[in-house]
């Protein structure tokens, strides 16, 4: 029995930070690395020192593996590669490690103008940590070391975004990140093989919401854009740069051709252009529609939504403006943000999970005066709508991927607590296994149990069907069979060879062990009568195998198992006796003469 260990040191029942530290089969591997966007102080990034007090985490670090390239996932990464010192192997897919570094930078910048602000990765940290990092494609096995192994499956979510299965010998457990079991109108749906892992750590952002139907979500979304931006009013849609925004770019332009709106739609300047150039280099990604209408039409090139300037938000009239980030925790979307609050026309539009600490998750509390960086207090008066467009999966999603999965053990991550403990309640009612779900800076300990993989040699093999196959009754598929054997231990794989074999290996000389039992029976006639009796009793009982009758009065069945009879006139004792070798015939044997000579 052995045993995996599983400590997050961020989104452990919280939301936000995501580095979760697994120990299998004796290798550390962190699953992700992110920063906290509620934090500005040293709580935004995971504490490495749990990992160790002194000197770099190279020592102590097998490998990094990051799921996809939002921040709260990836934005630790170059302070713990530059700052603190991991020089091991970092590994993501290919749109993650071409995205990664432009949201890194962009969130360098942000944090770099906020006063006071110290402690922080500079531009060259960013590009010396991206040349540590190895890109992976997915079902790809990829062999960290001799014994450690992993393998990405396609996760949905955003762009490049995957969940990662590793593997030590026996062991195994598999990271989902972030996902989305629903596919969208730019991304398919996450999925996995039956690999039925002994753990699986899963993301349970939306642990207690089952959504409603998509094309509601969609209806309900145009119509409240539209009857904002009829009245005069400016909407506002905070989103990341990548994944959530393309998705909602290609409803409005979908909807606003079908109208013939004229309304200007804008996006952040720059990062559209970006977005776009990521999705037509990493097409493969996408959903089954935009590749199939991909050489027909771009689905990423609006025509109705335009680069947005600064000097844009003091402009009279209505307007729709998706801006970065998507949390409203600084940057473009804040400025916009704080310009446009006090107009009751205008609109703010959530549509993904917001973590607490920031103005987002604020405002969707309920709070109608924010207390801004300089001590000024922001009235709230525009009208402030959540909508879930968010690329997680929600309950009904997870209980999904765990049926596809079959794992042996649940974790949950990436969660508030309470509604945590609803899906926990529920995955162990349901699928009558256990289900963790740690704190940050606590340790989750699985027993493990695993049969042990032994190679058989093909000679042994070849010898015991040709046994086998020559007794007088057909082998019987649901019986187990016996193979003898000897059980060698040769480096870390234990093979099943012939004895012979392994005595000649060790150089050892073999010694032979014979059985023998005797039948006692109440016959009269003399003893060579008896033994013609057993001879030809024999002979009609095990037609394929060889049996001889012996000058000295004794018989021989193959080349082990001997019969010989003694006795008088009135009583006989028979003799069997067989090496260890042919026990299945000898006993079989013994049950052939206990049956027929004996009453």
């Amino acid at each position: 029995m052995t045993e995996l260990r599983v400590t997050p040191l961020g989104a452990g029942q919280d939301v936000g930070r995501s580095c979760i530290l697994l120990t299998i089969g004796g290798k550390n591997v962190m699953l992700d690395c992110g920063m906290h966007m509620g934090y500005n102080d040293e709580r935004r990034f995971p504490d490495f020192s749990y990992i160790a007090r002194e000197g770099k985490l190279t020592e102590h670090l097998d490998c990094v593996i990051i799921s996809h390239f939002h921040l709260d996932h990836c934005g630790a990464l170059p302070y713990m590669t530059e700052m603190i010192g991991y020089d091991g192997p970092i590994y993501m897919t290919h749109p993650t490690k071409a995205i990664c570094p432009i949201l890194l930078e962009d969130m360098r910048k942000i944090a770099v103008d906020r006063k006071g602000e110290t402690n922080f990765f500079t531009s060259d940290m960013i590009k010396t940590c991206m040349k540590k990092v190895i890109a992976v494609n997915l079902h790809q096995n990829i062999q960290v070391d001799d014994e450690l192994e992993i393998k990405a499956y396609y996760a949905g979510h955003v762009l490049g975004a995957a969940m990662f299965e590793v593997r030590v010998g026996q062991q195994s457990v598999v990271y989902t990140g972030d996902y989305n079991m629903t596919p969208d109108r730019h991304l398919g749906a996450a999925s996995i093989d039956k690999c039925r892992p002994d753990l699986l750590i899963t993301e349970s952002t939306y642990a207690t919401t089952i959504r409603d139907s998509k094309r509601c979500r969609e209806r309900d979304f145009l119509k409240k854009v539209h009857d904002c931006v009829e009245k005069g009013g400016k909407v506002l849609i905070p989103v990341f740069a990548l994944g959530r925004a393309q998705e909602l770019c290609i409803l409005l332009e979908t909807y606003w051709e079908r109208m013939n709106l004229k309304v200007p739609i804008y996006f952040s300047l720059g990062l559209t252009e970006k977005a776009n150039n990521y999705y037509k280099l990493f097409i493969t990604w996408t959903s089954q529609k935009i590749k199939k209408t991909f050489v027909e039409r771009n689905m990423f090139e609006f025509n109705h939504i335009k680069g947005f300037d600064r000097s844009y938000i003091e402009n009279p009239g209505p307007m729709v403006v998706f801006a970065t980030p998507g949390m409203l925790h600084a940057g473009l979307s804040l400025q916009i943000f704080k310009a446009w609050a006090t107009n009751e026309l205008n609109m703010v539009i959530m549509p993904g999970y917001c973590v607490a600490g920031t103005v987002g998750h604020k405002i969707l509390n309920g709070q109608r005066k924010i207390e801004m960086e300089n001590k000024h207090m922001l009235d709230v008066k525009l009208s402030v709508q959540y909508m879930s467009f968010s690329a997680h999966a929600d309950a009904k999603g997870i209980m999904t991927l765990i049926g596809q999965c079959e794992p042996k053990n649940v974790m949950l991550v990436h969660g508030e607590g309470g509604k945590m403990e609803f899906l926990k309640t529920k995955i162990e009612k349901e699928f009558n296994i256990n289900c963790y779900m740690p704190a940050n800076g606590e340790t989750a300990e699985i027993e493990t149990k695993h049969n042990i993989p032994v190679d058989i040699s093909l000679n042994l093999l070849k010898r015991e069907c040709s046994l086998t196959s020559s007794a007088l009754e057909p082998p019987d598929a649901k019986r187990p069979c016996v193979l003898h054997g000897a059980l060698v231990m040769k480096g870390n794989k234990l093979q099943l060879i012939d004895p012979a074999h392994a005595f000649r290996e060790l150089g050892l000389e073999e010694h032979h062990l014979r059985f023998t039992c005797t039948v006692s029976i109440d016959e009269e006639g003399p003893v060579t009568q008896t033994v013609d009796k057993i001879y030809q009793l024999t002979k009609s009982k095990l037609k394929n195998y060889p049996v001889q009758y012996s000058n000295d009065g004794s018989i021989t069945v193959s080349e082990s198992v001997l019969i010989k009879v003694s006795g008088d006139e009135e009583s006989k004792d028979i003799l069997v006796s067989w090496s260890y070798q042919d026990e299945e015939l000898g006993s079989y044997l013994l049950q052939i003469l206990r049956t027929s000579l004996t009453t």
